[in-house]
């Protein structure tokens, strides 16, 4: 019998929501570095996996971030993702979790918004 608090449910974690790409790297081996100040607001540690939705394009890609200089405002596309993404582009950034279904209902993304220059526009309620 279906019991669905037996199951555990993905669900998004947080996202950079419409940040500005600054810089594509092709030569780079792969990744995704992201303004230090951006990860701790929206919990991304250095080496998890995102994934890259870009607004401007409609590309998607699955990368992990790289921690960028803090306040520098950097998104910057690096290795084969930088065919799909450019300087410019318009990006959502998302990390997902596990959780447990109760828990799942009742779960809250961490959500930043962020200017045209990457800096997080203050949240209102």
């Amino acid at each position: 019998m279906y019991d669905p608090s037996r199951y555990v449910r993905v669900m998004l974690k947080s996202k950079i929501h419409r940040a500005r790409v600054t810089e594509a790297n092709v030569d780079y081996e792969g990744s995704v570095t992201i303004d230090r100040t951006l990860m701790d607001a929206a919990d991304i540690l250095e080496f998890e996996q995102v994934h890259v939705w870009n607004v401007t394009r409609g590309t998607r890609v699955t990368t992990y971030a790289i921690e960028g200089k803090r306040d520098s405002g950097v998104i910057c596309i690096n290795g084969a993702a930088a065919h799909l993404i450019g300087p410019n582009d318009v990006v959502i950034i998302a990390t997902f979790t596990e959780l447990p279904a109760d828990a799942a209902r009742t779960h809250t993304p961490t959500v930043v918004h962020v200017d045209s220059a990457n800096k997080i526009k203050p949240t209102i309620d």
